[in-house]
């Protein structure tokens, strides 16, 4: 009975720490988006990851892919925000680029990770800072953290103009 404490209480250690939360979203505000009506989206590349298990001898897998400007895009035009395909000088002072990158990878134990990504908002008359973010993201597959941490980003930017 002593025994079976034990192992259970190790074996909970390990699940609780293999389960560490997301860091919180970090934002800088130099000013607010909201001026803006246009954005402008910097191309990015899909990528495709897959997870997998086996099951009584068998493989099952599933494919999932994510392209970034795709998951940017429409969370910017649910808030509002007019995609634009290309730069124009004429609305140069009512245009947002928006540029995407992964910034980090943070193992959470037991090999699973997050993937952190940044998000940055130019005016792209005065190409000055107007905001930027930043956020983790974990799931079942990399294109389900980026996806994640995508969206915690641009939510913690558009829903909360004040901080």
């Amino acid at each position: 009975m002593k025994l079976n404490r034990i192992i259970v209480t190790i074996i909970s250690c390990v699940w609780l720490v293999s389960c560490a939360p997301l860091k919180p979203v970090t934002t800088t505000k130099n000013g607010e988006i909201r001026d803006y009506k246009y954005i402008y989206i910097s191309q990015t590349k899909s990528l495709t990851s897959s997870s997998g298990a086996s099951i009584n001898g068998q493989y099952y897998s599933t494919s999932k892919s994510v392209n970034p400007r795709d998951v940017i895009s429409g969370i910017m035009a649910k808030e509002g925000f007019i995609l634009i395909p290309e730069l124009k000088d004429e609305i140069a002072n009512e245009t947002l680029v928006i540029n995407y990158g992964e910034s980090g990878q943070r193992s959470t134990g037991l090999g699973s990770y997050t993937i952190e990504v940044t998000i940055q908002f130019v005016d792209y008359g005065t190409s000055s800072l107007i905001s930027s973010c930043t956020a983790e993201g974990r799931g079942e597959t990399e294109a389900d953290d980026i996806r994640e941490a995508i969206t915690r980003c641009l939510y913690s930017v558009t829903l909360n103009p004040t901080e």
